[in-house]
């Protein structure tokens, strides 16, 4: 009897039935002489093994005799040892055939019906070397390739472990979530796990099969779920269970049918001082998954779409929380954008629970990438965007910081676009620290990150100091409010790179005098901050959202922080409109110089007189207009 267990594979019997002549004739290719009381431990080399891997051989013995010790003594020996999920395959060798007329199936089989853990029987002769080298073939292949995990010889059907990962699979290889495989998805998944496509005559006798056993395994001539598992029930059956097992493995699946934890959490290293964020093809990858999903075209995820998004997880890995941080629509569907905003939090927060989601959702097998790492870029050092004046990042995170009541949950919420009276449904099992969207900074969109600190002042952590900006939020209608942010301010950012913005909350109500030294105004123009911004969520319509676009500015920017008034030519707004006017004279030249050359190869036989009158009058025309749009977008900032 042979015991495979990893690729170790110990040879168990009695006595005398030639155990060592077996190892002995599968190396030396001819039967020994003289046989040897055991056989030393040898490895076959991977090279010369069908299944390209290493196997190692021990010959093990004990007195024993007689068939029924191997039912009786070895097999529940080997079992009482092992658990009862995690069965080592077992395969029952019959030795010395060529001393024997007839074949001893007809004893062998109740006790490979009686154990279920029994891969297969093979009769084998050392002495004239038959079926010596398909005995540990099939040794090798029960380790690669074991039954246990996939089927139940009793009930004659796959394990639910199985079922669960086969439909897992489905449908992640069903793109359009119709519930069906059409001829292009089974190709796409015949080629991703064989590396080779189906002929078209192929792929029909593959779905005629299914037809002939039953009738909802083919619709709308593609491959229902319980076409795809009756495959596989009927590969296992006939003994292929390399098949759906390189399926599985192809999808991340190890041994236990659980997910590799190399699958879900692949190697990325992310240096000091760096952030992650999602690529191009990650967001090209999601708006797919999304569209998939989103039966009823209306740009938001119900939550019964939300529940079949996710049913290729292993758990809901949203809360109601993420309602409450990104943006929803009327009923309170997370819309398209907010989806997007969702995941882009998830991968600055956590990257590695962002892998994982990826690895679920099998974007590397769709995308066609070596893992989920490639969906990620790590921004440089926040130390070389200071240094060069400007960044390549696409999100930006602002802490929020205010003593109790100030407001910076209405503002998380505002940015959100909710005003006071949306915000009062909020349950407060269900509310968020975090509110994500997007923001657009001169025409580029950028994602702002809101992150709600709570106002304990003595334990203010690095994560609650590390960010891109921070917000300082007091209740104008509070005496005592404004005395927070100043203490805050004068320990932790006072003498930080970081830049600061005072907020003046619920600027609606009656501003009450700060019982403090200094009047807020006064304290922002002695440390050299813009003057307090007056903000409320107080509204009929939508809060207004430009303090979330400054706030993304001087992330932005945070070499130019606003330490002073707008006249200065040095805060960020004044930078930035200064940049603005330069992109502005520069498009104005650039069109001028193109009408002038236009106009003067369209009518070259104009007097010089003429052409130049009439390129004063365009240049005239260009200038006064940019003139004017620059003035418009001073007074909208």
């Amino acid at each position: 009897m042979l015991l495979s267990d990893s690729h170790t594979c110990p040879l168990v019997s009695t006595a005398k039935v030639g155990k060592t002549s077996l190892i002995m004739s599968l190396v030396s290719e001819e039967f020994p002489d003289d046989v040897p009381l055991r056989a030393e431990e040898i490895t076959i080399p991977a090279d010369v093994t069908p299944e390209r891997v290493p196997t190692h051989i021990v010959d093990y013995s004990e007195r024993r005799a007689g068939l029924c010790s191997e039912s009786c003594h070895w097999i529940p020996l080997i079992n009482d040892r092992t658990d009862k999920d995690s069965r080592v395959p077992l395969i029952l060798v019959g030795n010395k055939s060529d001393l024997v007329e007839h074949s001893s199936m007809e004893t062998i089989l109740p006790i490979m019906n009686q154990y279920s853990d029994i891969e297969t029987c093979v009769e084998c002769s050392a002495k004239n070397l038959k079926n010596i080298s398909e005995l540990f073939y099939y040794a090798q292949k029960a380790v690669l390739h074991p039954t246990g995990p996939l089927y139940c010889p009793e009930e004659k059907e796959m394990k639910p472990s199985c079922i669960k990962s086969l439909t897992r699979i489905f449908k992640v290889s069903d793109l359009d979530n119709d519930g069906i495989l059409n001829d292009k998805e089974l190709n796409f998944f015949q080629r991703t796990c064989f590396n080779m496509p189906l002929a078209p005559q192929a792929l029909e006798d593959v779905k005629n099969v299914v037809r002939k056993n039953m009738t909802d395994g083919v619709e709308d001539n593609g491959l229902t779920l319980k076409g795809f598992l009756f495959l596989h029930t009927l590969f296992i059956q006939r003994g292929r269970h390399e098949t759906t097992w390189t399926v599985l493995r192809r999808f991340g699946y190890d041994d236990d049918l659980e997910l590799h934890q190399e699958y879900l959490f692949p190697l990325l290293k992310i240096p000091a001082d760096c952030t992650t964020e999602l690529n191009h093809n990650a967001y090209l990858f999601l708006q797919s998954v999304f569209d998939k999903h989103d039966k009823d075209r209306d740009c938001a995820l119900s939550p019964e779409e939300v529940k079949d998004l996710f049913k290729v997880f292993p758990y809901m890995p949203w809360g109601p929380d993420v309602n409450n941080t990104v943006c929803t629509n009327d009923q309170g569907w997370i819309t398209y954008q907010g989806y997007l905003s969702q995941w882009t939090l998830t991968t600055y927060l956590d990257v590695q629970r962002c892998l994982e989601y990826l690895g679920y959702l099998g974007y590397s097998i769709i995308c066609e990438q070596e893992s989920q790492a490639a969906a990620i870029t790590v921004t440089r050092n926040k130390r070389i965007d200071l240094q060069k004046k400007q960044t390549q990042r696409s999100v930006f995170r602002c802490n929020i910081l205010g003593a109790r009541g100030s407001g910076k949950t209405s503002f998380l919420q505002a940015f959100l676009g909710r005003n006071l009276l949306k915000q009062r449904k909020i349950r407060e099992d269900h509310k968020s620290f975090y509110s994500i969207n997007t923001t657009y900074v001169y025409g580029q969109e950028k994602y702002l990150l809101l992150h709600e600190v709570m106002p304990d002042f003595d334990f203010l952590s690095e994560e609650d100091l590390a960010c891109d900006v921070v917000c300082l939020v007091y209740d104008v209608n509070n005496p005592r409010s404004f005395e927070y942010c100043a203490k805050v301010y004068k320990q932790y950012f006072m003498d930080s790179k970081t830049p600061c913005m005072m907020i003046a909350s619920k600027s609606d109500l009656h501003e009450a005098r700060q019982h403090y030294s200094l009047t807020p105004l006064d304290f922002c123009r002695k440390n050299k901050l813009h003057p307090p911004q007056p903000w409320t969520c107080n509204t009929v319509d939508a809060p207004n959202k430009d303090l979330y676009t400054k706030l993304t500015t001087m992330a932005m920017y945070p070499h130019a922080k606003l330490r002073c008034m707008c006249t200065c030519n040095r805060c960020t707004f004044c930078i930035c409109q200064n940049i603005l006017r330069s992109q502005l004279l520069t498009n104005i030249k650039a069109k001028f110089y193109s009408v002038v050359l236009n106009r003067h190869m369209a009518q070259a036989d104009l007097k010089s007189s003429t052409f130049w009158l009439r390129a004063s009058v365009g240049a005239t025309v260009f200038a006064v207009l940019g003139f004017a749009i620059y003035r418009a977008i001073l007074k909208q900032r």
